[in-house]
This record gives structure tokens, C-alpha cells and sequence, in this order.
């Protein structure tokens, strides 16, 4: 008696909630931060003569994990590469948890002085280490665990826990902010979000610990293809392939921290926008993130997913031209359908992503590979390009966001042309096809 096979997602469902909820925590993390870096942290933890230059210091330490990722990706890819991708994603979600719920309990400047931001900085530099093991190994956890011609669609699921970790951030912040005023807010309501990491940590784990090692790991350990120093060979064999897929993250952390963090300080501290009405907004704009990254994992096992991100690269270049015009235009509509149009091309760019990334090395160093050049991309993208935008603010010529998002693309579809996919691996032969 025939039995139908079950579908591939559904006999997979175990490990694509476990990257998932990691995807989601570190989305969270990063939004929770990110949202009260604009809204909170500048008056409570840097004393400052303006307040565009309190957020502005409140971004500067907001980019201090990207400082932290590629330490983190050195790190975690070193024992995901050397002892397997499923007890690395348990260490490296743990410790980007405890530094998140750490920052719900530290004391202000008006409390402490300079130990406040001190302390600060390195709950902030202990999530961007644990963070640098986090995004590379999930999506390996999914691609690797994929049956051919499925690998986009399974990092795309992973790449989901984006735009949820998006949506849980913002609608705590709205709904906090509904329930209390602006003196509470300020006193002890922005914690809450912080508190709230812990539950969603603990879910990801508890889901981590059951699932299965990758089979292409466990391919390569059979082979004793395991190495002893995988960042050795990465830097050595493999470094132009770093420095290509670090370019084609670019767009994907510069489209994604303009179109969040920095668009709402902006509208709240210089257009005049009410918080709780610009974070709805958001939140509206965020199905299209969804919908974009959906679309571009079918593309990707479709036509390739480096094809879908040159598609991807140049539609960040396209959204320089209109995406701060759009946000001063005055008009709520026009800026959340300008808001729409930056989540859906976020989506493009981030859903092929994690596939693309991963054809760029081999297996037994691919941890460390993925993770590092995802990271020293964030740097650039996801650090630089929001400081300079603030900057920007700070002296009143912040039009020229636009230039930061036309670099971006560019740099993007860059990486992607010159970055050389490496052939892929037949499991069942243990040989390349």
C-alpha cells in the first residue's frame, strides 16, 4: 500500500520553527533596541546639549553591536563549523538573551552617572556577540536541512522571524505606549519590551533542543572534513568570497534600519508625527515585508537566488530616489505607502539572502563563511549608514538619505555579480555535482 510523502515544509516543520523563533528573538532584540534608541534612550543614558544629539549618541551605541557581530560570527562559526550548527544556535541565542533582559534592569544617568551608558554599551556589545552567531547558523540550519531545489524557500520561512520580530517589537512599543502616558513611559514602560525577550528566548530553546543536527554536517563529519581552524581558511582560501557577500548584505541592514529606526526618529523628534500613529504605520507596512520576502524565496528556487537579489539591489538604488521625499511629503498616506514600497524591496533583499550566501563555501567552513560576511555587511549597512543618517539630522542636510540608499544598492549588486557560487554538494554521492 503507497503512501503519499509528506510535503517538504511539513517534514521539516520542527527545525524551520526552531530557525524561526531564534530569527524572531533576533528581530525582536534588535527592534526593541533600535525603538527605544529613537524614542527613549538618549535622554535616560546620554546627557546631551540637543536632543538630535542624544539620539545620536543612542544610535552610536546602537551600532556597537555590529562591532560585536563579526567577533560573534568568528566566534560561533569557529564551534558551528567544529561541533555541529545545533548546540552553536542554543549557546549563541542564550547569549544574546541574557544581555536583551539585562538592559530592562539597568539604572539610568540620573541614577548612576556614566555607569549607566557604560553598562549600556556592553549589554549592547554582549547582544551583537551573541547576534553574530545567530543569522548565519539559522539560515544554514534551514538550507542545510532543505531537499534540493527547496533551499530558498526553507531560508525564506527563517527569514519570516524578520518581520515578526518587527511586528511583536512595534506593538509592544504601541501598545505600552496606549496604556501609559509619556512620564511612565519614560520611567519604567520602555523595560517592558526588554522583560518580555525572556519569554521568547526560552521557546527558542526549548524548540532548539529537539531538533537534528543538519545532514550535510553530518555528511562532511563522516567525511572528516571537520577542520581544526575554520576562520584560517576562510580568511585564506575564501577571503574575496567574505568580502563579495558582505557587500551583498549591504542593501538588506541599510534599507532595513532607515525604513525602521531611523524613519520613526525622524518622524517623531523632526517631522512631528505622533509615536503611537507613526509605529502603526510601521506595523501596516510590514505585511509587505512579509509578502516581499514570500515572493523571493519562490524566485530564488526559481531562477536563482542570486539573480533575485540583483533584482533586489537595484530596487534599493530606485527607492533612494523617492524614500525621504516621501517621508517629509506631510502626508500620512504618502509615507506609509513609502514605508510599503521600503519593506517589500527589504523583502526582496532579505529573502534570498541566506540561500545565496550559503553557496559561497563549502560545508565544512560555511558557518563561519555566512556568519562573518553577513556581519562585516551589518557593519557598513546596518551601523554606518543609520549614524550617518542621524548625523545628517543633527546638521540639517538629511536629505541625502537618499545617496546612502543608492550606495547601498549598489554595493549589493556588486557582491552579487563578483561573489562565484561554489558547486553544490550531492549528500548521498559525497561528491560535487
Amino acid at each position: 500500500m503507497s503512501t503519499t510523502a509528506p510535503h517538504p515544509m511539513q517534514a521539516k516543520r520542527r527545525v524551520l520553527l526552531a530557525a524561526l523563533m531564534g530569527t524572531a528573538v533576533e528581530f525582536y532584540d534588535f527592534f526593541i533596541y533600535g525603538t527605544a534608541a529613537a524614542l527613549v534612550f538618549g535622554p535616560l543614558f546620554f546627557p546631551a546639549a540637543s536632543p538630535a544629539a542624544q539620539t545620536l549618541l543612542a544610535f552610536a551605541s546602537f551600532g556597537l553591536a555590529f562591532v560585536a557581530r563579526p567577533l560573534g560570527a568568528v566566534v560561533f562559526g569557529h564551534f558551528g563549523d567544529r561541533i555541529g550548527r545545533k548546540s552553536t544556535l542554543v549557546a549563541s541565542l542564550l547569549t544574546m538573551g541574557i544581555s536583551t533582559v539585562a538592559i530592562a534592569l539597568l539604572p539610568t544617568y540620573a541614577q548612576a552617572g556614566w555607569i549607566a551608558p557604560a553598562l549600556l554599551c556592553l549589554m549592547r556589545f554582549g547582544q551583537g556577540f551573541g547576534l553574530g552567531g545567530e543569522w548565519g547558523g539559522a539560515a544554514l540550519l534551514t538550507a542545510e536541512h532543505a531537499p534540493p531545489g527547496w533551499e530558498a524557500r526553507f531560508v525564506s520561512i527563517m527569514q519570516l522571524g524578520s518581520p515578526i520580530g518587527f511586528f511583536a517589537a512595534n506593538g509592544v512599543f504601541l501598545l505600552i505606549g496606549l496604556l501609559l502616558d509619556d512620564a511612565q513611559f519614560m520611567a519604567w514602560g520602555w523595560r517592558l519590551p526588554f522583560i518580555a525577550s525572556a519569554v521568547l528566548v526560552i521557546l527558542g530553546l526549548w524548540i532548539r533542543l529537539k531538533i537534528e543536527e543538519t545532514p550535510q554536517f553530518q555528511e562532511a563529519v563522516a567525511r572528516e572534513e571537520v577542520i581544526r581552524v575554520p576562520f584560517v581558511e576562510i580568511v585564506s582560501r575564501h577571503g574575496w568570497q567574505v568580502l563579495a557577500g558582505a557587500a551583498g548584505v549591504v542593501a538588506t541592514f541599510a534599507v532595513f534600519y532607515l525604513a525602521t529606526s531611523f524613519a520613526l526618529a525622524l518622524a517623531v523628534s523632526s517631522l512631528g508625527y505622533e509615536r503611537e500613529s507613526f509605529l502603526l504605520l510601521q506595523i501596516l507596512a510590514n505585511c509587505f515585508y512579509v509578502v516581499g520576502i514570500l515572493i523571493a524565496g519562490v524566485w530564488a528556487d526559481r531562477l536563482g537566488p542570486r539573480r533575485v537579489l540583483i533584482v533586489g539591489a537595484a530596487c534599493t538604488a530606485l527607492l533612494g530616489l523617492v524614500f525621504e521625499a516621501g517621508l517629509r511629503s506631510g502626508s500620512m498616506a504618502v509615507a506609509g505607502v513609502t514605508l510599503s514600497a521600503a519593506m517589500f524591496v527589504l523583502g526582496l533583499n532579505n529573502g534570498p539572502l541566506g540561500a545565496w550566501l550559503a553557496t559561497l563555501f563549502p560545508v565544512r567552513s560555511r558557518y563561519t563563511g555566512v556568519s562573518l560576511a553577513f556581519n562585516l555587511g551589518g557593519i557598513l549597512g546596518g551601523a554606518v549608514v543609520p549614524f550617518i543618517a542621524q548625523l545628517l539630522v543633527v546638521q540639517g542636510s538629511s536629505q541625502t538619505t537618499s545617496v546612502l540608499l543608492l550606495t547601498a544598492g549598489l554595493a549589493t549588486l556588486a557582491g552579487t555579480i563578483l561573489g562565484r557560487s561554489r558547486p553544490t554538494i550531492d549528500i548521498e554521492q559525497g561528491k560535487t555535482a
